[in-house]
């Protein structure tokens, strides 16, 4: 059995404030007690705001994260602040779909990474990001879609 100890977090448990920027956002991690285990983890984000850059309109999205461990997890609060961060900042959909996959992998080093942004309709046109860090693992089912359904208008 791993033992597993907690006093390197900082945000779980305390009073905490949403950062004012992604940059300054602090994502925590724990350690994996499967190591010996191939599992999928999955996190689903579906009230996700930033700001367009230019306009500072506020723009809407889904995402869908599935990660493959290695060593770390991330921690969910941790996870909760870092992507509340965006709420008030501007920055593309593309770039921030993949600046989100690539800080997770910078923290986790995972075996294997993606994410999905389903980013709602600005100008009447949905846009569907996906960034990933490889090949999918094998022996691992992992679902082949992220369950997603597309932008429907009304």
């Amino acid at each position: 059995m791993i033992e597993i100890t907690y006093e390197n977090l900082t945000q779980l448990g305390s009073s905490t404030t949403v950062p004012i920027s992604p940059d300054q956002a602090v994502l925590e991690k724990v350690c994996n007690p499967h190591l010996k285990e191939l599992y999928l983890v999955r996190f689903i984000i579906p009230e996700f705001t930033s700001l367009c850059p230019i306009t500072h309109q506020p723009d809407f999205a889904n995402f869908v994260i599935d990660y493959v461990p290695y060593e770390f997890l991330i921690e969910s609060k941790s996870l909760k602040l870092f992507i509340a961060s965006f709420r008030n900042y501007g920055i593309f959909h593309e770039d921030c779909t993949v600046r989100i996959g690539k800080r997770l992998v910078d923290v986790l080093s995972p075996k294997w990474l993606r994410i999905g942004g389903y980013w709602f309709p600005r100008g009447g046109i949905p846009i569907n990001i996906f960034w990933q860090t490889g090949a999918k693992p094998n022996d691992l089912w992992i679902p082949p879609v992220q369950e997603i359904s597309p932008y429907h208008g009304r």
